[in-house]
């Protein structure tokens, strides 16, 4: 992407270094399927890897408006490396669940411990002794070929039935095949991580519901204690965010800035001065609600119905910033469709994010709308 410009907000150098080192291989990344090492590398030095890391581990213990601004930003020059960035300080941050010893392996090497996580309960885990055997395939894991450890999720069974819990798997415990080939966020690598009756001991595991309430380990700090429903899925519409804005510069960036080859110039056209105007008002309003729900996760401020307003306002955003781009795009004329068009790579990317479970309108609006009447 040329004439790259960073939104100002108030992130460090080290994220705005990061962006633009993720901006200039944005299109090599795309095509390889994987972002180079040295985008990887920028992205811990600005401090994603730690930002939830607990301070006792010489973290940083961030907050969560603070992440919402560091990962839209990365997003402005390139949306995977955005999505890795927020995965990998959201998995770090369920690191913090862990019992004492777990933590302490956890981040022996350090607080910039690149970890990804398995959210869905796909694999299976047994009961060994002082621990779990751990067996399944994990798809779509983001960042797993550069990851230190992975947190994956699996079912154990409890009776007749069964309960999920998390575990902390280092590199050399797993797998990882090459399975991702998608239309877009293909920079992500969201691979597949194959365990093979890998024994996990009782310290590095920690139940689901402990996660998702909260429950932190050796910490108070609000980034931890946070549910993890009240904070949406701000981690995971952040780069979408970033990728609208992109998508507004690449727009208006266009030859003689004409939308459409023949069309007049957007000085002599209503409808075409129109368009930015109305992607830009639309941005600004999806930004003001993922903040909401970023600084409630900061300062605990929400209602009783947080837990529900949350995902339901992440969604909602989400689906606007696409809305956006997808105008953009129709508007951008027959060269949007280039393969080396940055357009058509944010039109690819901010579709596939929107397809993740965190973002999705019609779930997050389902559980909200099924509240008890009067607590809506």
């Amino acid at each position: 992407m040329t004439g790259f410009e960073l939104t100002p907000t108030a992130t460090t150098s080290e994220v705005r270094e990061a962006a633009e080192l993720a901006a200039r291989h944005a299109a090599a990344a795309d095509h390889a399927r994987r972002l180079p090492g040295e985008v990887v590398a920028g992205l811990v030095a600005a401090g994603f890897a730690r930002h939830f890391v607990p301070l006792r581990w010489g973290g940083r213990a961030g907050g969560f408006v603070e992440l919402l601004d560091g990962v839209s930003t990365v997003g402005e020059g390139c949306t995977s490396a955005a999505w890795v960035a927020a995965v990998v300080a959201g998995a770090a941050r369920m690191g913090v669940y862990l019992p004492d010893e777990g933590q302490r392996e956890l981040w022996s090497a350090g607080p910039d411990t690149v970890i990804a996580g398995a959210l869905s309960p796909s694999g299976r885990a047994t009961p060994d002794v002082g621990g779990w055997r751990l067996t399944g395939e994990w798809q779509r894991v983001s960042g797993v070929d550069f990851a230190d450890w992975t947190l994956v999720c699996a079912s154990v069974p409890r009776g007749e039935h069964a309960v999920a819990r998390f575990f902390a798997v280092p590199r050399r415990d797993y797998r990882v095949r090459d399975t991702w080939f998608d239309l877009g966020m293909r920079a992500t690598g969201s691979n597949t991580l194959v365990a093979d009756g890998v024994f996990v001991p009782e310290h590095r595991s920690v139940a689901r519901g402990d996660v998702r309430r909260g429950r932190a380990v050796g910490s108070e700090a609000p980034c931890h204690t946070a549910g993890l429903s009240t904070i949406g899925g701000t981690p995971f519409a952040a780069p979408v965010l970033g990728a609208a804005r992109a998508a507004v510069r690449a727009w208006s960036a266009r030859p003689a800035g004409r939308p459409a080859q023949g069309t007049p110039a957007p000085g002599d056209n209503p409808l075409v001065r129109g368009v930015p105007a109305r992607a830009e008002a639309k941005i600004e309003s999806a930004a003001l609600l993922l903040r909401r729900v970023a600084q409630t996760g900061d300062d605990g401020s929400g209602a009783d119905d947080e837990p529900a307003r949350a995902p339901r306002d992440c969604a909602l955003a989400t689906e606007q910033l696409v809305d956006v781009v997808e105008r953009l795009f129709r508007s951008a004329g027959c060269g949007a469709r280039a393969q080396d068009d940055p357009l058509q790579r944010i039109w690819r990317d901010v579709h596939c994010a929107a397809r993740h479970v965190a973002l999705r309108l019609d779930t997050a609006g389902s559980a909200y709308g099924g509240q008890s009447p009067g607590t809506v």
